[in-house]
């Protein structure tokens, strides 16, 4: 069926007293709903291009050093750091990929890659560093009681000492947040081992991008009114989303990371929908959509165009995200 055919469908429906958001709102809260309970935690790997390849093996590969760390929560404390960038700089002077203050790198940092020297900014250097800081840590305070990677991220913001102190992770707001914004955060890196539960605030966001519909597209719009109520693509899903109280990082490839990753046959509409010149590295993704069914999406494509409908089976498809409201709020500011 075509698009055009299915919104006159869309359309009858309407007319016969059930607009065709409400299909969708009534087919995502039913799903929702028969699925909310038979979704099973846990993952193995990390999802798709979640990880730049040029790091994915380091990453899977220093992931596995101790039980207390995984790939998934690996990469989810890289990303934190410096959003993967090896050339990072922080104004504490933290440095690198994994942004270690000088004084713990002279204590913590290795020649991962054996070439003699030990590179802060070299991430065949950092990225085992990080992961031999973790398991550290992780012995440091394996007698406190808890979760040990709970106990062990504390001890990496905190301090051994406070957690030993404390029994566990510590009363502090600042600490607590790291730990469970990189516990939220392992759940985007990880690849999902069973279907992914579906998000309450879809259907919302669909009505939203609904509502945009034939609206020109602006290159950096956010929809404002001096913007004329124009938007780019991870504008209009920004604002979709925002429309029922999730709020987005302005940016696509940003966006990936608000939640866990459903499989192509596995997609509802809701879910965010991405696009990339290079399918291993989420970095590079470029496009955003929302999906609606069907094999389309709701997105607003280029300069020239109006928000629309368009099939998401294309070369460039990269992957898809079901937004977490966690999710999102565990996405750092800047990366």
């Amino acid at each position: 069926m075509t698009v055009r055919k299915a919104w006159i469908l869309a359309t009858a429906v309407a007319g016969a007293g059930l607009s065709f958001v409400m299909v969708l709102v009534v087919g995502v809260y039913l799903v929702a709903g028969n699925l909310a309970n038979g979704v099973g935690p846990g993952a193995v790997g990390l999802a798709k291009g979640a990880v730049p390849a040029v790091y994915q093996t380091l990453v899977q590969k220093w992931g596995n050093l101790c039980s207390a760390i995984n790939p998934a929560l690996l990469a989810a404390q890289l990303y934190q750091e410096s959003g993967f960038n090896p050339d990072a700089k922080s104004p504490a002077a933290a440095q690198g990929i994994a942004q270690f203050i000088p004084g713990t790198w002279a204590t913590h940092g290795i020649d991962g890659d054996g070439d003699g020297d030990r590179d802060v900014w070299d991430p065949n250097d950092a990225i085992p560093s990080a992961a031999k800081y973790d398991c550290s840590l992780a012995k440091y305070v394996k007698d406190a009681p808890g979760d040990p990677t709970k106990n062990m991220l504390a001890a990496y913001n905190a301090g051994a000492y406070a957690v030993i102190k404390y029994g566990g992770v510590p009363p502090y707001r600042e600490t607590q947040n790291y730990v469970k914004t990189i516990t939220t955060l392992e759940e985007s890196f990880a690849a999902p081992v069973g279907r992914v539960q579906p998000s309450q605030q879809a259907a919302g966001a669909i009505y939203y991008a609904q509502k945009k519909l034939g609206t020109p597209y602006l290159w950096g719009g956010n929809g404002t009114p001096d913007q004329g109520g124009r938007f780019d693509c991870s504008g209009l899903t920004k604002a979709a989303y925002e429309s029922v109280g999730i709020t987005l990082p302005r940016v696509a490839n940003d966006q990936y990371n608000a939640g866990p990753h459903p499989e192509r046959d596995e997609l509802l509409p809701g879910d965010l929908v991405f696009f990339s010149d290079d399918l291993t590295n989420s970095r590079t993704i470029r496009h955003v959509g929302i999906y609606v069914g069907g094999g389309y999406m709701i997105d607003a494509p280029r300069t020239g165009a109006v928000i629309r409908f368009d099939p998401i089976d294309t070369p460039d498809y990269f992957g898809a995200t079901r937004v977490t409201e966690d999710g999102a709020k565990a996405l750092p500011t800047s990366v």
